[in-house]
């Protein structure tokens, strides 16, 4: 044999060795592409979903309302989703957006875009407005939080502020992180 028909051999056979490889690697990627369709396929769905939440007196704690829900494996995806916590006689505190995604474990809900959170006036508190978006909910702490920007309204008050931490049950806590400014009027 000469030289250049061992090189040319060796070229090949190694040529032929990635072209391999390739094909394994690629028809791989599709495979797990299309598995991960499949984890992500729903158990079930239902229109008109809700899950109430007790305290450890049995008196209502929390409840999540939803238009439409959707359960996969990992999570469960919501449509106008409502969440409600309650402080005994005063009035509730209610938190609507567009969708959410509540975590498998229940721990986590993350509403997207648009959400406003509503308490109505009653007896020794104001009412209050905060409109703000992207708000991650801890159901379980009556918790919420979020990096984008928040404005609370308490008439005739304005305040708002760029992130926003908020603890709905007692000892009530509202806290803007950055960028806050007010409008107060007095009477």
């Amino acid at each position: 044999m000469t030289h250049f028909s061992e090189k040319f051999i060796y070229v090949f056979f190694t040529a032929l060795a990635l072209l391999s490889w390739w094909l394994l690697q690629y028809s791989g990627l599709i495979e797990t592409k299309k598995a991960a369709k499949v984890k992500a396929s729903p158990d079930y769905y239902s229109k008109g979903y809700t899950k109430w939440e007790m305290d450890e007196n049995g008196l209502p704690k929390s409840k999540l309302i939803a238009d439409e829900m959707t359960h996969t494996k990992n999570s469960t995806l919501t449509k106008k989703p409502v969440m409600i916590f309650f402080n005994g006689g005063k009035p509730p505190w209610i938190i609507e957006a567009a969708n959410g995604v509540l975590s498998a474990n229940g721990e986590k809900l993350q509403l997207k875009g648009k959400v406003i959170i509503n308490r109505a006036k009653g007896e020794g508190v104001k009412p209050l407005t905060i409109n703000t978006s992207n708000v991650l909910v801890n159901p379980k702490t009556s918790f919420a939080q979020t990096a984008a920007w928040a404005e609370l309204i308490s008439p005739p008050h304005i305040t708002s502020g760029t992130g926003m931490k908020a603890t709905f049950k007692e000892p009530i806590h509202l806290e803007l992180l950055s960028k806050v400014k007010g409008k107060y009027e007095t009477q």
